[in-house]
């Protein structure tokens, strides 16, 4: 049976006027949807809270003027100050290390672009013998860990080609990414045969396809690549740490690298001075990925944009 209340209900719903709850009030559909989306606010909030607090952290305690590491340190109570950046620009000479480190991963970004988009390209498009296989290898190449390698490849690059206290040869075994190629050649898969067989009878070469055709249409790939290689080289300091011994060529990671080991025991606030140089090592990154975050947010969005 259908209770009385139920039916009524029905009724005035049928007849535009607005249920109400047995205390009397309206009821807000809204209401739980809204209550969801400020639980779901919160949360998120939260959640960048806890992934931004070491950066805040970091900040903080490289801008103290006395040594703090207790969570308490997260509160500067005793002033900021730049001493501790002045301290270890004073033992370590800060620019020049970054300019290193700039030099070191912009050759293995530009490298990692340049083979990347020609292999990627080839194994795609081009049709030859044992490209299946060849795309095997690749895939296996990434399974197999840099540490194993760096034994062969050492004596190789030092010994072999002489290539030690050189940009070169600290560039030289990061050259090739497999991960950057078969992103290059998954996403010349996607583009449409068409173009490409419309450029071939018009008489282009593949190269003139893959500057004129492929390239302008994988952007997002490119700006992925380049933002997935750079953070790679530029913390890397256990290769140019090998490869050089010459101070006025190490990256900004294994000029911190020794001041920790050797120097920062010797400083006036060890900590605070290790916190300013990691603020220096992690700002090109952050900064390079809040910069090209945009624009490859932006490249994704308009690719799925038709016309």
């Amino acid at each position: 049976m259908v209770s009385t209340s139920s039916t009524t209900r029905d009724e005035d719903a049928t007849a535009g006027v607005r249920p109400t709850t047995d205390d009397g009030s309206t009821p807000r559909p809204g209401s739980r949807v809204q209550g969801r989306r400020v639980w779901s606010m919160l949360a998120l909030v939260a959640g960048a809270a806890v992934f931004l607090f070491p950066f805040y952290y970091m900040i903080v305690g490289s801008l103290q003027a006395k040594p703090d590491t207790s969570i308490k340190g997260a509160i500067p109570a005793g002033g900021l100050t730049l001493h501790n950046y002045a301290d270890i620009n004073s033992r370590v000479n800060l620019v020049q290390s970054l300019v290193n480190s700039g030099i070191f991963t912009g050759g293995v970004v530009l490298m990692t672009m340049v083979f990347g988009v020609l292999a990627g390209y080839a194994l795609a498009r081009l049709r030859f013998r044992g490209r299946g296989a060849l795309f095997g290898v690749m895939l296996l190449v990434q399974i197999v860990p840099f540490q194993l390698l760096i034994i062969p490849i050492y004596v190789l690059i030092v010994r072999t080609y002489g290539l030690a206290d050189s940009y070169l040869g600290m560039i030289a075994p990061f050259a090739i990414n497999s991960a950057a190629v078969f992103v290059f050649r998954q996403f010349f898969l996607q583009l449409p045969d068409d173009l490409f067989a419309a450029a071939a009878l018009d008489g282009a070469s593949e190269l003139r396809i893959l500057w004129s055709i492929a390239l302008p249409l994988v952007r997002p790939a490119m700006l992925t690549v380049l933002l997935i290689t750079f953070i790679g080289p530029w913390n890397e300091f256990l290769w140019p740490f090998l490869v050089t011994k010459d101070q006025g060529l190490q990256p900004l990671a294994v000029t911190l690298a020794n001041y920790i080991s050797n120097i920062a025991g010797r400083a006036t606030n060890p900590a605070g001075a290790i916190l300013a140089g990691a603020v220096v090592l992690a700002a090109p990154a952050v900064a390079l990925f809040v910069v090209f975050q945009k624009h490859f947010a932006g490249s994704e969005l308009s690719s799925g944009v038709k016309g």
